[in-house]
């Protein structure tokens, strides 16, 4: 009984020393630089559904510049320096919402084998056309409203396309990874990724027309900063 005792001690106090002490945050901000597209108007007219739910004209989402000349939708991620480790996929599902005849979010991440959740909010028949090159493809309508559907995706990709082949201004970017230390900039161009163990990386921040850009980091005690710039 002693030495079992011993045992189990000596198991947790190695079980504790092999944890890391810390873990970090890395936050930053997306800025833009240069003459941004000047995004483009959307006709809805052939679909009352879709022209009758917005006041304002709607405009493409390809590139979003804030008022403070920081970039929205960018997806900033991890890409190396996890390697070897696991992380189990959540339960809980990402939830792309068809509102309005727009997706929402237009980007977002998501783990592999996490359910993303598809949901028609609009009184109009969609199609969700996923398009990943590293999961299966898949295509199906969704033609009542408060319809859901769940997907999964299963392997890492970045960047990988939703569409609506009835409304063809639909379009939304996920980012899939391996792991949960991602985020996406929003209306003051900042993102944050939390609990990442201490260690050096590689940082990618990724826009659907202007690519990727990296950046290599060391995680200590200590917050970390990283900011990206893109030009247009």
């Amino acid at each position: 009984m002693k030495n079992t005792l011993k045992w189990l001690a000596c198991l947790s106090l190695n079980l504790m020393l092999s944890l890391p002490l810390f873990a970090g945050t890395v936050t930053g901000k997306v800025n833009f630089t240069g003459t941004a597209p000047e995004p483009e108007a959307i006709s809805m007219d052939a679909d009352p559904v879709c022209a009758g739910a917005h006041e304002e004209p709607q405009m493409t989402e390809e590139v979003v510049v804030n008022p403070d000349n920081t970039l929205k939708n960018v997806f900033v991620y991890v890409k190396t320096g996890l390697e070897g480790q696991t992380f189990p996929a959540p339960t809980t599902p990402v939830v792309m919402d068809q509102k309005g005849c727009h997706y929402n979010p237009h980007v977002f991440g998501v783990q592999v084998g996490q359910p993303v959740q598809i949901v028609n909010s609009d009184s109009t028949l969609h199609n969700v056309h996923g398009m990943p090159t590293k999961s299966k493809e898949f295509n199906l309508g969704m033609p009542i409203q408060g319809m859901k559907l769940n997907k999964k995706f299963d392997a890492p990709e970045i960047g990988a396309k939703f569409k609506c082949d009835v409304h063809p201004w639909m379009n939304a970017y996920a980012g899939v990874t391996d792991h949960p230390f991602y985020s996406v900039t929003g209306d003051s161009g900042t993102y944050e990724i939390k609990d990442l163990p201490p260690g050096k990386y590689t940082l990618e921040a990724w826009q659907e027309k202007y690519g990727a850009k990296t950046q290599e980091i060391t995680v200590t005690d200590a917050a970390q900063t990283a900011d990206f710039t893109f030009a247009g």
